[in-house]
């Protein structure tokens, strides 16, 4: 049975590109994306899912209050039938509202090894730090930010001439790769979740 991904973009949607070209390519098997929704009219990523023919939504989000925006959004993948829901690039903190419509079933990718460097710039955090190494993180959503259990992590060595943007663009390409990975893997139900550890299914 074919799984329904819901993507939820902000911006370029690099990651919501790189899932629907492993889906293509047959590297995540058995699904399709079966929405992409946006909080802002005219992010990239919009023009990413035209391009491939797949259904897109905007709900702007300016002004409105979070819980109230979440309904829309909820209602809005519900409507699409949505089996998994997948963060790429969207600036918004989800409610509880969200989480506990789709508990369990909600993925994000952040550019650090949680639990370093929650939140935003996390490149540049980790620069500042002088951390040897950082990378990328695969973990479910929870009520709190950046903190569910962790599904899939790359390494990424830093360099010392490295700027926030040259990090990112290495960063990036171990996001793509473990986002699939992590999308496969949770789509298969081969996994089991004890404490905060994800681990292959007994």
């Amino acid at each position: 049975m074919t799984k329904r991904i819901g993507v939820l973009l902000s911006g370029r949607g690099s990651n919501f590109a790189a899932l629907a070209d492993s889906i293509a390519a047959g590297r995540i098997r058995d699904a399709e994306i079966a929405l992409v929704l946006s909080n802002r009219e005219g992010a990239p990523g919009l023009a990413h899912a035209a391009e491939r023919g797949l259904p897109s939504r905007v709900i702007p989000s300016k002004g409105i209050e979070r819980e109230a925006y979440d309904r829309m959004a909820v209602a809005a993948l519900d409507d699409a039938r949505v089996d998994l829901v997948c963060l790429a690039g969207f600036m918004r903190l989800l409610s509880p509202y969200f989480v506990s419509a789709f508990r369990g079933r909600i993925l994000n990718i952040h550019p650090s090894l949680l639990p370093a460097f929650p939140g935003l710039e996390s490149q540049r955090q980790a620069l500042e730090y002088g951390v040897k190494f950082t990378g990328c993180t695969v973990h479910f959503v929870d009520e709190d930010l950046d903190a569910g259990p962790i599904v899939a992590q790359a390494v990424v060595p830093i360099e010392p001439a490295d700027t926030s943007e040259t990090l990112s663009a290495r960063i990036l390409k171990e996001e793509h790769r473990i986002y699939t990975e992590a999308v496969q893997l949770v789509l298969s139900g081969r996994f089991r979740i004890e404490g905060r550890r994800v681990l292959p299914a007994a």
